[in-house]
């Protein structure tokens, strides 16, 4: 099921980038969007454009700025920006904001935060972090591991061996994320990111075996926490007399949230070593992804033999 505006808890966010509080009010406050905003505008008094949704961050200029107006002006248009309540306003390089922000922050019940990393710095990584968490997910079925850091979705019925193949992987030196549920985010265009739900990070169930925890069994360097999707692995039972692609001239994809992804199908049967398979379909991966395509270099030598043979 795909959902959109979760949101992320103001408490998470000042914890995770240990923002000092100089004012926070009684309710706590639910971010949902990646979006900051530097309020230069409406910080002049124009505010017809401004987006009190976005968390709004003070850096020196905007300092600077409002510490050269005159005190009914400052108060007027600083009262003016947080009557609006914005989601937060979060001062940057431990600049001591004037005493009106304080002011006006509990009066209209604003959490007041500060940083001391610099502006620029401090947004990247909030956008980046936000952009993660309050991303539209999707929760699909499935297994995902890094293989030789390319993160591989496995797909595929139910019993036809995804989380043994994970297991396998894992056992020659490679990542699990997630297996059975993987919540899936579109963190940008072209970009999704997946990680296991909280419940069952770190485990995989095995019939006739139950639920293992793959961390404890196999080491801290077994799991990772999130991976980007780059390649789609479709497993699915072997039909007799069915053709596969034996060349691997055919891009095949799979969308997901509106972005496509490279896919490979591979089909089940008695006797194929299926780790080792997905193994090569990451090494393939990579080689195309650094601009390599074997199945098309081996058709320009079939093509280029035949052209030389009419001769």
């Amino acid at each position: 099921m795909e959902t959109f505006g979760q949101g992320v808890s103001l408490k998470e966010v000042i914890k995770e980038f240990q923002l000092e509080i100089l004012y926070m009010g009684e309710n706590d406050v639910i971010v949902n969007t990646a979006d900051v905003n530097r309020p230069g505008l409406p910080l002049t008094g124009f505010t017809e454009l401004y987006q009190p949704h976005r968390v709004q961050i003070i850096g020196r200029e905007e300092y600077a700025y409002l510490s050269g107006l005159e005190e009914s002006v400052l108060r007027n248009n600083v009262e003016k920006f947080l009557s609006a309540k914005p989601i937060c306003v979060i001062i940057s390089s431990s600049i001591e904001p004037q005493k009106v922000f304080y002011e006006m922050a509990e009066k209209y019940d604003v959490p007041l935060l500060r940083t001391a990393v610099r502006t620029s710095e401090f947004m990247a990584s909030l956008i980046n972090s936000l952009r993660v968490k309050v991303a539209p997910m999707f929760t699909r079925h499935g297994v995902m591991v890094e293989v030789y850091g390319i993160g591989i979705l496995i797909l595929g019925d139910s019993g036809i061996g995804k989380s043994e193949t994970a297991i396998e992987l894992i056992k020659r030196g490679h990542r699990l994320i997630a297996d059975d549920a993987v919540e899936i985010r579109r963190v940008s265009s072209k970009t999704l990111v997946a990680r296991a739900p909280d419940l069952i990070r770190h485990y995989i169930e095995l019939r006739g075996i139950g639920i293992v925890d793959i961390r404890r069994l196999f080491g801290i360097g077994s799991v990772k926490e999130t991976e980007k999707i780059e390649l789609v692995v479709k497993l699915e039972p072997w039909v007799e007399g069915k053709i596969y692609d034996r060349m691997g001239l055919k891009n095949e994809m799979t969308e997901i949230m509106g972005i496509e992804i490279p896919t490979v199908v591979v089909p089940v049967r008695p006797g194929r070593n299926l780790a080792v398979i997905i193994e090569i379909a990451a090494m393939n991966q990579r080689q195309k992804s650094m601009g390599y395509n074997t199945a098309e270099e081996f058709n320009k030598r079939l093509m280029q033999m035949a052209e030389e043979s009419k001769k």
